[in-house]
């Protein structure tokens, strides 16, 4: 008989039901609340029900689909999938994920068709090529994936961006005022600027440079300078992860002429570690003392998900600046200020892909420093993210945590080679039972 789930069951039981005051949600209404918020994020239909649910807290079923798992995260609030009681038995590709798809099979892309046809429509009963509503749509539809991104499975994200970038660009085929075609440039802007962040994210960053040349064009043609902004922020982001460092810190640069919302803040921390990759150790410390006196516009709205840059956000970034000038302590100190924050945030605005990069700061410094159970503890909860969110810039750092447990400092020390072969597995068979559990054994080897 299979082991019952019990910390699913307790974190519905302690969510507070929507519909019976002072109740907690039932199975069904979880199941509903689940199915409503993946309509909403990724424009899929699935038919998830209380009996489903049932199995899971039964324990029938160990491990859910990518987006089950993460529609279940999102309505009981919990960061990760252990904390729902989730573990991964069988292999990538496992029968059990398959059946999650089950309603949808063969319609997935028919679903996502009819959803933006019926959008697409909506610029004919305005009776004109575009109207406002449009527009509005059109932007939210941008606003929701970039807050959505990397909280759930990117495909579908990614192939709902593409729909806006079309979408676009057909309405802009057509006639408009020019406070509307304005409005278009930026939207498509957006949405291919996005692309370019997430093709950074899944390993080609080459393929991010070509969305982002058109992107700049329609923010010069929206003359929009919050996108033009970003757009070089993505441009830095695509260049640093080739390691061209010079041409990274360029367009950092050059971004700052055009920010004054949190790409400020953005723009001016990563030219200091840019500067510091470059071995310009005094412009590096120059950058990031003025990054930390940078202020912000508050009239300035950000799009959110990866283009905003909150606190948190920028306590990382200044780790790694530190980290790259040799001050691991204040790295340590950046980290673990950004860490904390990360946790306070609001689930619905708290941005899970830079929150695992400065946990990863945590590991280095700690390490540099020698407080190697500390690094220890840092390392579980990265090791515990789900494969469909391990994307390269993620893999990279993480890489560069396992060479630093490999150097002569640690070469004897049997917590620095369970960090190893953690990682090691993490990064060889990400989609395999990379269990952090597997480190508990070492904890206490004192």
């Amino acid at each position: 008989m299979s082991e019952a789930n019990g910390l699913l069951r307790a974190a519905r039981e302690r969510t507070p039901s929507r519909r019976a005051p002072g109740e907690y949600m039932s199975r069904a209404e979880l199941a509903e609340a689940v199915c409503s918020w993946l309509w909403e994020t990724t424009g899929m239909q699935y038919d998830l029900d209380g009996h489903y649910i049932a199995k899971l807290e039964r324990g029938a079923v160990r491990w859910p689909g990518a987006a089950y798992r993460s529609g279940l995260r999102h309505v009981l609030n919990v960061s990760s999938d252990s904390e729902l009681g989730f573990i991964q038995s069988g292999p990538a590709g496992s029968f059990e994920s398959d059946l999650t798809h089950c309603s949808t099979a063969g319609l997935a892309d028919e679903l996502i068709d009819a959803g933006d046809e019926s959008i697409t429509m909506l610029a004919l009963a305005e009776e004109s090529n575009v109207g406002d509503l449009t527009v509005e749509q059109l932007h939210a539809d941008i606003e929701r994936i970039a807050l959505n991104y990397l909280k759930v499975p990117t495909k579908p994200l990614f192939q709902r961006t593409k729909v806006v970038r079309d979408r676009a660009f057909k309405l802009l085929s057509g006639r408009q005022p020019p406070h509307q075609t304005r409005d278009l440039y930026a939207a498509a802007g957006w949405a291919i600027t996005l692309l370019g962040w997430m093709s950074v994210d899944l390993g080609r960053p080459d393929v991010a440079e070509s969305h982002t040349r058109t992107a700049w064009a329609c923010a010069e043609a929206a003359d929009f300078d919050e996108l033009r902004a970003w757009v070089r922020a993505t441009q830095h982001t695509a260049a640093f992860w080739q390691d061209d460092f010079a041409r990274a810190a360029d367009y950092a640069l050059d971004g700052l002429r055009y920010a004054e919302g949190t790409a400020a803040l953005f723009l001016a921390s990563v030219a200091a570690v840019d500067l510091g990759r470059m071995g310009r150790m005094d412009d590096a410390r120059d950058a990031l003392a003025a990054a930390k006196r940078t202020t912000i516009n508050p009239a300035v709205t950000d799009l959110g998900g990866p283009f905003r840059c909150t606190p948190e956000r920028a306590e990382g970034i200044w780790s790694d600046a530190h980290l790259t000038l040799g001050e691991a302590q204040y790295t340590l100190q950046h980290a673990d200020r950004g860490v904390a924050l990360f946790e306070a945030a609001p689930h619905a605005l708290r941005n899970y892909g830079s929150e695992r990069m400065v946990r990863l700061q945590q590991v280095k410094g700690r390490l540099e420093v020698g407080e190697l159970d500390g690094a220890l503890e840092a390392l579980r909860p990265v090791l515990a993210i789900p494969s469909e969110y391990r994307v390269r810039p993620l893999i990279h750092r993480i890489s560069e945590v396992a060479a630093l447990t490999r150097g002569e400092r640690y070469a004897e020390e049997s917590k620095a080679q369970a960090m190893y072969e953690g990682i090691r597995e993490f990064v060889r068979r990400p989609a395999a039972d990379t269990r952090p559990d597997r480190l508990i054994g070492v904890t206490d080897d004192r």
